[in-house]
């Protein structure tokens, strides 16, 4: 599964004309034959429907896995988790797990082929924080759970909204003329919610991703 991945002044990657992905579809793997780690990739979806959501999916994972057969997921952020969900042609059970089961994690199973594992970002991420999920969570070397990588990203925008904090009350009060534009503080290039700014992070497996 290839795309074309072309930065954006709102980080979203538009899809190869050659991929046979649903244009609506945002999902980032790791690279094919890397050695496993805890995630497999990440999937943002565009709300908490599951009924709605799958299809697409599942449609696109099955030519490289093969026929996804069954799905879990945790119940926490998910208001219904029907039963079966009807994907091209046949049927995709879906299943839940509290206890046993990472709250942001997706797990798809294939008869044939074996499991894997997806972060799911929540719907109404801000695009900023979305990409450096599905990069982390696509990153073969990873080896964090998807709740530890969703603490870093809220942790990540944090501070980087106490840094612009402190860069307004810098610029208030004459830091741009007091000092050189070399001397003064250097913000980190995560952005606050909702920026548009540059994410300096390394993409390593396909970013699929549509409008």
């Amino acid at each position: 599964m290839a795309a074309t991945i072309s930065l954006s002044p709102i980080l979203e990657d538009r899809l190869s004309t050659s991929s046979a992905t649903s244009p609506s579809l945002r999902l980032s793997l790791a690279p094919v034959g890397s050695a496993p780690a805890l995630l497999d990739g990440a999937w943002w979806p565009r709300s908490r429907d599951l009924a709605a959501e799958l299809p697409s999916l599942t449609a696109a994972l099955e030519p490289s896995w093969g026929r996804i057969t069954r799905v879990t997921v945790n119940p926490t952020h998910w208001p219904v988790v029907p039963r079966k969900v009807p994907v091209g042609g046949h049927v995709v059970k879906v299943g839940w797990f509290l206890a046993e089961q990472d709250p942001h994690e997706l797990l798809l199973l294939s008869y044939r082929t074996g499991r894997w594992n997806l972060l799911v970002v929540p719907p109404r991420t801000d695009p900023v924080s979305a990409a450096w999920l599905m990069s982390a969570a696509s990153d073969p070397r990873g080896a964090s759970t998807a709740s530890r990588l969703m603490e870093e990203a809220a942790r990540l925008r944090t501070a980087s909204e106490a840094d612009r904090a402190v860069e307004a009350v810098w610029d208030s009060e004459g830091g741009h003329g007091a000092r050189e534009p070399s001397a003064r503080p250097r913000i980190p290039a995560v952005v606050a919610e909702g920026g548009v700014e540059p994410l300096h992070v390394s993409r390593p497996g396909p970013l699929l991703m549509g409008r």
